[in-house]
Formats: structure tokens, C-alpha cells, sequence
């Protein structure tokens, strides 16, 4: 075979297609980016989990906060009805004190001037209403508060007069002119009262004692009077020229 002479290619067998050759990639394209690789069904799991769980506790404090809030405004509403209640019946109250005063100041009058079998009968019928009517209050944790014989308390009593007297000590309540009430344990009206005051006869007395125990303490201060009255004074023209 001459050496200009190229040999012949094989003939492709029947049937076979011959690929082509590959064609040349343009200047300046790049070569596709791989695809990235399926997420691990694991880790989306653990992270719906716990996104999961940080809701279900973002849930739970709003509703604990909820019943709290919730809790908190029962119990003012229930204090609200109760404060108002109370001033109703303080209202109630504070209305029916002066029947009772007239009551008792008719009592008193009964007892004083009543003679004979009818007025005793019309002064028992009216305390009977007047005790029936305390016996009324009283459901309503109504009371009467002491004041005779008491100590003078300003958030209890108000002072109307004083009266000069020793035989009780001074600032206690010796004369009650009108009751004071209370109120499930509260102030409903303050007592109008006489307090005792020290009669001066009582102030003056301990100072004339401390007078007559000095007198009594210096019995030897009167001896110079008792020796000047013995003393002889001498005649007139006796003296020493």
C-alpha cells in the first residue's frame, strides 16, 4: 500500500447508529451546578418538632396568663359587689339610727315621768319595738360599741362636753348623749359623749399637801422668834456712854 493512501473506515453493521461526534461547547457558557442533595427526613423532622413545641409553650403561658387575668378580675368584681352592698345597707342604716334614738329617748322619758298601769304597758310595748329593732340590725352584723367607762377614743367617740368629776379618771367617757354603732368591724357612726375632767379641788389638793409637809420638814426655823421674845431689852439711859 502506497503511502498516500488512507485506509477505508469500517462500515458500521446494519442496524447501529453512530453517534455523532460531540460538539464543541461555546466560548464563555459554564458547566450546570450539581443538584444538592435531598434533605435528611430526620432533621425535618426534629426541627417541625421543636418548632412544634416552642408554639405549644408560646400557647400555654397566653392561656395561663389568661386564667390569671381572669381570676384577677372576678375577684375585683366580686369585692366591687361586695363594697357596694355595703354602702347600700350602710345608707339603710345610717337612716334607721335616728328612729332608734327617738326610741330611746322616749324610753327614757317613759321611765322618768310614766305613772300608773297604762304608761308602764305603752313603756314596756315601745322597748319590746326598740329591742326587736337591735335584734334587726343585728343580722346585719350591726353592734352597738361600748362607751361608758371607756378610755376617750377620737376614732370612736366625739367629744360633746367635759365634766368636772373624781370619781372617774380624767379623758374617760363618764355620760354617753347618743350611741355609736359599728359595721362589720368598721365605723358606722361615732358616739357623742361627756369625758371626764380632773375638778380643780383635785389639782389644788396635792400642792396644799406639799405646802403643809415643807411646814412640817423645818420645825427648828421658828426658834429665833422664840429666843428673841425671852430677850430682856435693857432700860432707857443705860446705855454705854
Amino acid at each position: 500500500m502506497a503511502p498516500d493512501e488512507t485506509v477505508p473506515e469500517a462500515a458500521a453493521p446494519a442496524g447501529e447508529v453512530v453517534p455523532a461526534p460531540d460538539a464543541a461547547a461555546p466560548e464563555g457558557s459554564t458547566a450546570p451546578a450539581p443538584e444538592p442533595p435531598p434533605p435528611d427526613p430526620v432533621q425535618l423532622a426534629e426541627e417541625r418538632a421543636s418548632k412544634a413545641e416552642a408554639e405549644r409553650k408560646d400557647f400555654h403561658d397566653r392561656m395561663l396568663r389568661v386564667a390569671a387575668d381572669f381570676e384577677n378580675f372576678k375577684r375585683r368584681t366580686r369585692k366591687d359587689l361586695e363594697e357596694a352592698e355595703a354602702r347600700g345597707r350602710k345608707g339603710l342604716l345610717l337612716a334607721v339610727l335616728p328612729v332608734i334614738d327617738n326610741l330611746e329617748r322616749a324610753l327614757e322619758a317613759a321611765d322618768s315621768t310614766a305613772t300608773g298601769a297604762a304608761a308602764a304597758s305603752i313603756s314596756e310595748g315601745v322597748r319590746l319595738v326598740h329591742k326587736q329593732l337591735l335584734s334587726s340590725l343585728e343580722k346585719f352584723d350591726v353592734k352597738v360599741l361600748p362607751a361608758v367607762g371607756q378610755p376617750f377614743d377620737p376614732n370612736l367617740h366625739e367629744a360633746i362636753q367635759q365634766i368636772e368629776t373624781a370619781e372617774q379618771p380624767a379623758g374617760t367617757v363618764v355620760k354617753e348623749l347618743q350611741r355609736g354603732y359599728g359595721m362589720g368591724g368598721k365605723l358606722l357612726r361615732p358616739a357623742m359623749v361627756a369625758v371626764a375632767k380632773a375638778p380643780p379641788a383635785a389639782v389644788a389638793a396635792p400642792v396644799a399637801a406639799d405646802v403643809e409637809g415643807a411646814d412640817a420638814s423645818s420645825p427648828g426655823e421658828a426658834e429665833p422668834e422664840s429666843a428673841l421674845a425671852g430677850e430682856v431689852e435693857p432700860p432707857p439711859g443705860t446705855g454705854g456712854d
